[in-house]
């Protein structure tokens, strides 16, 4: 009830902004069911009080689960993948039961073509030429057909030259069995080879701080490589979910917002030899400008940071993911180093790596901040421009002093040089 009422309040407050065709009440099944948890809460406590669904886990895992496909005949279009993304227990089955069945099916072929050529008819017969030699049963005929796919030959069960049907068999089994051992050997390989687990090295702060770096108000997060070898042409990403509502009225549920973590400048790519704490400006383009630290702890939004780079081991792309929410931002802190200079090298504690300190920090906004910062440069431009006048229009003074005191000089010599001649 609390989320359908806030729905109508905000409706009913745009209405006069959206076309008259809109309608301004709200109907229940109409509303999208991330658009009914995702509404904007500020009339009750009770919905204020809600607790944020994450996007991402921590982990890197996403919260996001879909439901009601219709179209499932696109994941076996692309079966390659959608075997590769199972998980290991069915992947593993698949590979059991698919070399299984193809041994069975072809096993039942060659069984097939005993029986009807009269072969079982004539086992110990030395003057009749089966076609296949010592297949006296279906156990034989698949164990001959094991044989064959996995081209082992053990030299006991062997075709003979006179069943050509025995001869296309074998060709089309030896052709498929390549096949399929290509194919499930390929997504084996492709699924032991995946980058994921080097992602578990990478490690992320548990908190995300917001303090002052070279007089400007930053928001800050620290990223590891635990692992001596490197991660090759290392970027880092940043995006903040939060949902919004758009001017026409358009309701818009976890709306991704790119946050510049040195992208114009180059500092988004990482040399992640040891600990990096990622900065992010917050100036005008940036989403948090007019957030302070009183407005933080309302604010529904998750910032999601990724991390990409190539393992240098076996050159595969790898992506680690992680994610802070408004109770994971401290404000007012700074991180507390990690690295020391020893004897000839440089130590990482990641003892410390997740630790903080505080710092002194202004609770304004960034906006706030710069709105001060200006007001208070006026009266020294006022000042300074006031004393230049005055110090000018006393020089103008002095001027016009020495000038009459001149003249003053000239009259009297004038008066004396007319009194000597008289």
């Amino acid at each position: 009830v609390c989320l359908f009422s806030v729905a109508a309040n905000v409706l009913e407050e745009d209405s006069m902004e959206q076309d008259i065709e809109s309608p301004v009440t709200i109907h229940q099944p109409k509303l999208p069911k991330q658009a009914r948890e995702d509404l904007p809460k500020n009339i009750s406590k009770e919905c204020a009080k809600r607790r944020i669904q994450r996007y991402v886990r921590k982990d890197g895992k996403c919260n996001v689960h879909h439901g009601n496909v219709r179209e499932t005949y696109r994941y076996l279009t692309d079966i390659f993948t959608t075997l590769v993304d199972l998980k290991w227990r069915f992947n593993l089955l698949i590979f059991v039961m698919v070399y299984t069945v193809t041994w069975l099916f072809f096993g039942m072929i060659w069984w097939l073509i005993a029986y009807m050529r009269g072969d079982m008819d004539h086992i110990g017969d030395s003057t009749w030429t089966p076609c296949v030699s010592n297949l006296n049963g279906f156990v034989s005929a698949f164990l001959f057909s094991i044989e064959t796919e996995t081209t082992i030959g053990y030299g006991y069960r062997v075709i003979t030259d006179k069943c050509p049907e025995g001869i296309i068999l074998l060709l089309v089994q030896s052709v498929l069995g390549s096949i399929v051992n290509a194919f499930m050997v390929g997504c084996m390989f492709v699924k032991i080879s995946q980058p994921k687990k080097r992602a578990e090295t990478l490690v992320f702060s548990t908190n995300a701080v917001i303090s002052m770096r070279d007089g400007k108000l930053c928001l800050m997060f620290r990223v590891g490589d635990l692992r001596n070898s490197h991660i090759v042409e290392a970027s880092i990403r940043a995006k903040l979910i939060k949902s919004k509502q758009t001017k026409e009225g358009e309701f818009i549920p976890l709306n991704q917002t790119d946050i510049n973590v040195g992208y114009y400048t180059g500092d988004d790519r990482l040399f992640l030899v040891s600990p990096l704490i990622i900065s992010h400006e917050i100036n005008q383009q940036s989403p948090f400008w007019e957030i302070s630290k009183a407005q933080l702890p309302k604010e529904e939004l998750e910032i999601v940071v990724i991390l990409e780079g190539m393992v240098e081991a076996t050159g595969m792309t790898c992506q680690a993911r992680s994610s802070y929410i408004t109770s994971e931002i401290l404000w007012g802190y700074r991180f507390t180093p990690v690295l020391t200079l020893e004897d000839g090298f440089y130590e990482v504690d990641y003892n410390s790596f997740h630790e903080t300190y505080e710092t002194n920090t202004p609770v304004y906004s960034a906006k706030e901040l710069a709105e001060m910062a200006s007001r208070a440069e006026l009266p020294l431009t006022w000042s300074v421009s006031s004393k230049l006048d005055q110090h000018a229009e006393l020089e103008t003074e002095e001027e016009e002093k020495n000038q009459e005191d001149q003249n003053e000089r000239n009259g009297d010599v004038a008066n004396l040089e007319n009194e000597s001649k008289v």
